[in-house]
């Protein structure tokens, strides 16, 4: 008798809750039903005014819906598809869209914004994409590496730019991600503007980084950038780029290399007495920021040189920086 009664006060209680506070299965379903239809009106729209309405509903109650989400990720990506084929899209709806998308905040939105980054929209609409990307949670890093890795070149190329420029990136994953950007770039060996570009980049970017991890990869890089500024086809300044990079994440392997292209310079300034001031300068600083002390003896025939004074002063400061 007390199990009946018990069972029959927890049935009259389901059915009270149901009845004064709503089915919550059912609330779920009617939403979602009614952003559907939301979904529906934006597909049949040709009102910016209204597309932009129905947008902005579906990013403020869409979020956690699987269906609306993936809509959205769609749209935009065959929106940016369209638009790198040459077609007219409107600008206000794709800004619509991507204030939506960060709304929602999910993650599998990071390939839709990433590809408004290399579509060649104005930059107003490329830095809605990338604040996006920044505030969506998720694991932004990973995501950048493996387009890195995997994807055509151009893509490769922002990927890199995305996370070097991110607030949301620390140090070490910024790093990471300029010495895998390093790494693909130098794995190509025919000319690609967009690789070119990227490989430079990130030298820039290890060398602020002083990213010691990248030491081997700087090294290839020193010689790819030194026969081609023998062969006139990149500026000084690029092979500049190369000596302080090496002077910033290098190791001793990286100061033999140094010391071997100063002891050739030195060499050549007793015999001639012609040398390049900026380049001889930078192997110098370089050498000093390694520190290791093999580069002592090309260090000291500096002084035994006619170089300028300046050169001569660096080159005693960098023997007073060696390790031994």
């Amino acid at each position: 008798m007390f199990k009946k009664t018990c069972l029959l006060f927890l049935i009259v209680f389901i059915f009270t809750s149901v009845f004064v506070f709503g089915d919550p299965l059912s609330e779920q379903n009617n939403i979602a039903e009614e952003l559907n239809n939301l979904w529906r009106r934006f597909l049949l729209s040709s009102n910016t005014e209204t597309m932009v309405e129905i947008l902005t509903n579906l990013g403020a109650n869409g979020r956690g819906n699987r269906q609306i989400i993936d809509n959205l990720n769609n749209h935009l990506m065959g929106i940016n598809l369209l638009f790198r084929s040459g077609a007219d899209v409107n600008y206000t709806v794709v800004s619509a869209c991507i204030s939506a998308i960060m709304e929602l905040g999910d993650s599998s939105s990071y390939p839709a914004l990433f590809s408004v980054l290399y579509a060649g929209y104005p930059e107003v609409i490329a830095s809605e994409a990338h604040g996006a990307l920044e505030v969506i949670p998720g694991n932004l890093h990973q995501f950048l590496l493996n387009v890195i890795e995997n994807n055509p070149s151009d893509e490769k190329f922002a990927a890199f730019r995305v996370g070097v420029d991110s607030i949301r990136l620390n140090i070490s994953e910024r790093g990471q991600l300029a010495e895998r950007a390093l790494e693909q770039a130098l794995a190509n060996t025919e000319e690609n503007f967009d690789l070119s570009a990227m490989r430079y980049a990130a030298i820039r970017t290890l060398t602020q980084l002083r990213w010691t991890r990248a030491n081997a990869l700087a090294i290839r890089h020193y010689y790819r950038v030194q026969s081609d500024y023998i062969q006139g086809n990149i500026s000084k300044e690029r092979f500049i780029e190369a000596i302080t990079c090496l002077g910033a994440v290098g190791n001793s392997d990286a100061a033999l290399v140094l010391g071997l292209q100063l002891g050739l310079i030195n060499a050549r300034t007793e015999r001639t007495g012609s040398f390049d001031p900026e380049i001889t300068m930078a192997l110098v600083q370089a050498l000093g920021s390694i520190g290791f002390s093999a580069a002592f003896d090309h260090l000291l025939s500096v002084s035994n040189l006619s170089y300028p004074e300046d050169i001569q002063l660096a080159a005693r400061e960098a023997v007073d920086r060696l390790k031994w």
